[in-house]
């Protein structure tokens, strides 16, 4: 189990007896005398004897063991595993998918063939990469989420039990109890802080993070592109409407004072979409990312060293949904960031679907692909050629011709197939929309110059020669390169 980790032992006994909050969630620590794993921060004292300790690269794997989670430092609510953990492509995205619900209501062996693989060798990556089977990840999510929702919220059991996706209280009351070995509600009596006060229906949430995290890096790139009506950049907050089986919902998001987490507020979800919602949350605000890691893989070039020691938080702004992600991509192409929130602000007015206000300023829901398929985008301010590429886009998705589920490169490849869409266009949509990390935008005219140190842009072939170093991080260093770059507009820059 250790040799799965990518650190050596030593590393590993340095982590747990400094409690470096960089390592949190990066692996598990397993005590063998009190059967118990904790998070690399666990304040438990005093520190157990190294003979005692197992490392473990997941929670799963440590579950699978036979330990309970703590209930002092809590794994349920550490960051998430970074998306590109081990080396199998087809274990990160199974991850992804997992991560999204796509277990709970399928087999192992359908899960497997949606992934492409059979369910054996899907085993075996999932033990060689994670160190437990799929269904063990699927179910550890599931009671973790739980568990937060018990400590976090004042949710029924019933409903808490829905959300996690289990299909009944007594399946989710014996499974609890088997990994924790008590009853849900004796812990949310036990739980040692009250939640966080909430309104009506709000559910809140804290999402944790490695530091450093660069809030306002995040906050001002979503805040530039904010969709007027769909979405609002407040101060230190960011909110959105988003469409749910139930209707819509409103979302809140915004740093949690003096802890390395985003407070994550839901009014108007049902139970059984709280768990999408908030791993949605978890990527639009890249929070599974791990900066030591990122810092090691782009030190090797010097500019980017320089930029990553400047500003070591910088994230990977996500998106909500990834079809509205390729929507504003469109939107977006040879024009100003300001002249596309115009553009998407138009087409939300004329296409998307008003609500009730949530909130000041938020009352509209993005177009769905079937509507905007059927919508007039005359005298909107778009050209032909960009009406005809976004119909294309939302006929495509519409007959599933293009799912957004599938592996990176077959998404960006049945892109590229439509009209109106090239390759930073697709690279663009895989970078936020799928929260590929290693999408590159090698055309990117601010990306060439600013690799170039500012002066003459280098060729895209220069570039890529020059990213082959960059890899499996290509998509944070354009984050850094765009960064380094300001506000600077550029024609043909549509970020």
């Amino acid at each position: 189990m250790q040799a799965m980790l990518a650190f050596d032992p030593a590393v590993l006994e340095r982590a747990r007896r400094s409690r470096d909050p960089r390592f949190d969630g990066k692996f598990f620590i397993a005590v063998a005398s009190t059967g118990i794993y904790c998070r690399p921060i666990c304040p438990a004292s005093p520190s157990p004897k190294r003979g005692n300790v197992r490392y473990f690269v997941s929670a799963a794997a440590a579950a699978e063991a036979g330990f309970r989670p703590c209930l002092r430092c809590r794994p349920e609510a550490a960051p998430g595993t970074p998306a590109w953990l081990g080396t199998s492509a087809v274990v990160r995205r199974a991850l992804r998918l997992i991560n999204e619900g796509a277990l709970d209501e399928v087999s192992v062996g359908e899960f497997a063939t949606r992934v492409g693989v059979g369910a054996r060798h899907l085993d075996r990556l999932f033990l060689q990469h994670v160190g437990a089977s799929p269904l063990a990840v699927a179910q550890t999510r599931r009671l973790h989420f739980a568990k937060r929702l018990i400590d976090e919220s004042d949710l029924p059991m019933t409903q808490i039990a829905l959300a996690a996706g289990f299909g009944s209280l007594r399946r989710f009351n014996d499974a609890f109890r088997k990994a924790y070995a008590r009853p849900p509600r004796e812990l949310r009596r036990e739980r040692r802080e009250p939640p966080a006060r909430a309104a009506g229906d709000e559910v809140s949430l804290a999402l944790a993070y490695r530091p450093p995290y660069d809030w306002d890096h995040l906050r001002d790139f979503l805040a530039r592109r904010a969709t007027p009506g769909v979405e609002r950049v407040d101060g230190q907050s960011y909110s959105r409407l988003i469409r749910t089986d139930a209707g819509h919902a409103a979302i809140e998001v915004q740093p949690l004072p003096g802890k390395d987490a985003l407070r994550l507020r839901v009014r108007g979800a049902p139970a059984a979409a709280l768990f999408q919602i908030a791993t949605a949350a978890r990527r639009v605000f890249d929070l599974s990312a791990d900066p030591v890691s990122l810092a090691e893989g782009l030190e090797s070039d010097p500019l980017l060293r320089a930029l990553v020691r400047h500003r070591p938080g910088i994230r990977i702004p996500g998106t909500w949904d990834a079809f509205e992600c390729a929507v504003r991509a469109v939107l977006g192409q040879q024009v100003t960031v300001a002249a596309a929130r115009t553009l998407a602000g138009r087409l939300v007015e004329r296409a998307g679907e008003r609500v009730a206000a949530a909130a000041a300023g938020l009352d509209r829901l993005f177009p769905t692909p079937p509507v905007l398929a059927a919508a007039n985008l005359d005298g909107l301010g778009l050209t032909g050629a960009r009406i005809a590429a976004l119909k294309a886009l939302a006929l495509a998705v519409a007959e599933g011709r293009i799912a957004f589920d599938r592996p990176a490169e077959e998404v960006i490849a049945r892109l590229q197939e439509l009209p109106g869409f090239g390759a930073w266009t697709a690279h663009y949509i895989a970078l936020r929309a799928l929260g590929e990390p290693d999408a590159f935008l090698g055309a990117d005219l601010v990306v060439r110059r600013m690799a170039a140190g500012g002066g003459a842009p280098l060729t895209a072939r220069e570039l890529d020669r020059r990213a082959e170093a960059w890899r499996p991080w290509r998509g944070y260093a354009v984050m850094h390169l765009w960064c380094a770059a300001g506000d600077r507009q550029i024609r043909g820059d549509s970020r």
